[in-house]
Formats: C-alpha cells, sequence, structure tokens
C-alpha cells in the first residue's frame, strides 16, 4: 500500500489530469499546421503583398510588349493581357535610340560615386567607432542628420558650384555630387555594423604590434563584408534612380542617365510614347533585380546589424 502511494504521488501533474506534455505538444503543432489556419494566416498574405509589389513589374512588361493600337484602345482590347506580343519596341530601343549609351552612363557614374562613397563612409565610421576621442557620438549624429537634408535644396547651390569648376554637362559632375547623399548613410550603416565585431579582436591585434590601417584592412574589412555589400546596394540603387541632380547637371542627349533620358526622349508635349517608355524602364531595373537576388541575404543581415545597435 505504502509502495502504490508513493508511486501515485512521482507522477507528473500532466499524468494526473491526463494531459501527456507530448500529446499537448503534438496538439497544440496540429493546430497550426491546419490548412484552412495556413491559407488563411499564411498563403493569403503572402499572395496580397506579392500582387501588390509585383503588378507594376507585370504592367510595365505588359505595356512593353503590346502593339501601339492595344495601348491606345482599351475598351476594343482586354488591358491586362494580350494575344498579338510584339519586341518592336524593345527593338527600337535598343538598336534605333542611344539607351545602350544612356545605360553606359548610368552604370559608369552609380560604380564610381559608390566607391568614392564606401571608401569615404568606411573610414568616417571606423574612425567613429573605434578611435576613442571626445564627441565621437555627436560627430555620428550630426553627419546621420545630414542625411535628413532633401536632396531638392542642395542641388540649386551644387549646380552653381559644378558650373564654376568646368563640370557642367560631364559625369564628374554626378560622380561628386552623389556621395554628398550617399555618405551620411552609409556612414551610419557602417557605423552600426562596426560595432558587432568584437574589440578584443583588435585588441589583440595592437598587443601583437599591427597598425590601426592593418587592422583596418587585415582584420576588420573581411568581417564586415555583409555590412559593405549592403552599403554598396543602397549606394548603386540610389545613384541609379536618381533624378533630380541628372537632370539639372546633364543638358546634352548622349550624356544622359537612363531616368532622365527616357522620360526625355519618348515624351513629346503632351504624346506619351508609352511602349518605349515602359521599354526603357524594364531594361533599366535589370541590374538592380540580378543584384538584389544575389545579395539580398547580406543585405538584410547587416540592416539588422545596424538597426540594432
Amino acid at each position: 500500500m505504502t509502495e502504490m502511494l508513493a508511486s501515485k504521488l512521482a507522477e507528473p501533474k500532466q499524468v494526473l489530469t491526463g494531459v501527456s506534455p507530448a500529446a499537448d505538444h503534438s496538439e497544440g503543432m496540429s493546430y497550426l499546421e491546419r490548412l484552412p489556419r495556413r491559407l488563411i494566416t499564411l498563403y493569403l498574405p503572402l499572395f496580397i503583398i506579392l500582387a501588390v509589389l509585383l503588378f507594376p513589374f507585370y504592367w510595365m512588361a505588359l505595356t512593353a510588349i503590346k502593339p501601339d493600337e492595344q495601348l491606345l484602345d482599351l475598351e476594343r482590347f482586354n488591358p491586362f493581357w494580350t494575344w498579338n506580343p510584339t519586341f518592336k519596341h524593345i527593338y527600337k530601343l535598343l538598336f534605333e535610340t542611344d539607351y545602350p549609351r544612356w545605360l553606359w552612363n548610368t552604370m559608369l557614374v552609380a560604380i564610381c560615386a559608390t566607391v568614392l562613397s564606401i571608401i569615404a563612409s568606411v573610414l568616417a565610421a571606423y574612425a567613429i567607432v573605434r578611435l576613442r576621442y571626445k564627441g565621437a557620438q555627436w560627430v555620428g549624429g550630426a553627419i546621420f542628420l545630414a542625411y535628413l537634408v532633401p536632396p531638392s535644396i542642395l542641388f540649386i547651390p551644387l549646380a552653381s558650384v559644378v558650373f564654376q569648376y568646368g563640370l557642367f554637362d560631364t559625369p564628374f559632375a554626378l560622380i561628386l555630387t552623389y556621395p554628398t547623399i550617399l555618405i551620411p548613410f552609409s556612414t551610419w550603416l557602417l557605423m552600426g555594423y562596426f560595432k558587432t565585431i568584437p574589440f578584443e579582436l583588435e585588441e589583440c591585434a595592437l598587443i601583437d604590434g599591427a597598425s590601426r590601417w592593418q587592422i583596418l584592412t587585415k582584420i576588420v574589412l573581411p568581417l564586415a563584408i555583409p555590412g559593405l555589400i549592403s552599403s554598396f546596394i543602397f549606394c548603386f540603387t540610389l545613384c541609379w534612380n536618381e533624378f533630380i541632380y541628372a537632370l539639372t547637371f546633364l543638358s546634352s542627349t548622349q550624356n544622359k542617365t537612363v531616368p532622365v533620358a527616357i522620360v526625355n526622349e519618348f515624351v513629346d508635349g503632351d504624346i506619351y510614347r508609352w511602349g518605349s517608355l515602359m521599354a526603357g524602364a524594364l531594361v533599366g531595373s535589370l541590374p538592380l533585380v540580378i543584384l538584389y537576388a544575389f545579395f539580398v541575404e547580406h543585405y538584410v543581415s547587416a540592416m539588422t546589424g545596424a538597426v540594432k545597435e
């Protein structure tokens, strides 16, 4: 009798209530895996988000391959589909205009401005985070506040400076002015990522006799590759899509970038050549799509590290 009472007291409370831990856990998991719940809480929101995000690209691609009569007469033809696709607009864009030259100008400006901005941002972020001096945090905050200044306020005084230095209507006008809007955010982003790198690694290197430059190039930068990729993507995207500075500083057709050129060259007064416009926008967005597709994981991880700090 005593042994039976001891065994009863040793049983878990879940057994006394008639529900075991394994059964309770499996029941909860089965509830989450039910198909109606997954459809409502997972697949339906994902479908809505994808539809909203991808519809502009679908409309852009559809307009680029539609014949002219279907673009103008939406009552007779289905506006959301075409049974007679044509590549006339894309062919005209690539072989009858200066679009390849505009694409090259955009690529050159974006890469050069991005490299200059990354170099300056790395040096600034490392100095603020690792070199201990008074007011370092205030300097970091001031640099980030500079990012909040609207570019529409700065392009008028910058236009005067560019003209006085003889850089007007040249790619250098954009290469040298784009870093003014790229460096502040990139510096803030890299500051947050550099803070996630253990300082003990640098202390060990200093004890072994390494210089600050060796620490930066051989220890910090290899560990900060995701942050550098994230900064590169941000700067490259902003340069690629920038419109106000490119419209102000470039005037000749052969020197224009893609965002400005397709608007100026394919709009005649109140006549919009929608097929060529959408074809130019579609082809111009492909490099960014490829860039994000390859490096999206590094971009997200770097942004997460920067926000945590």
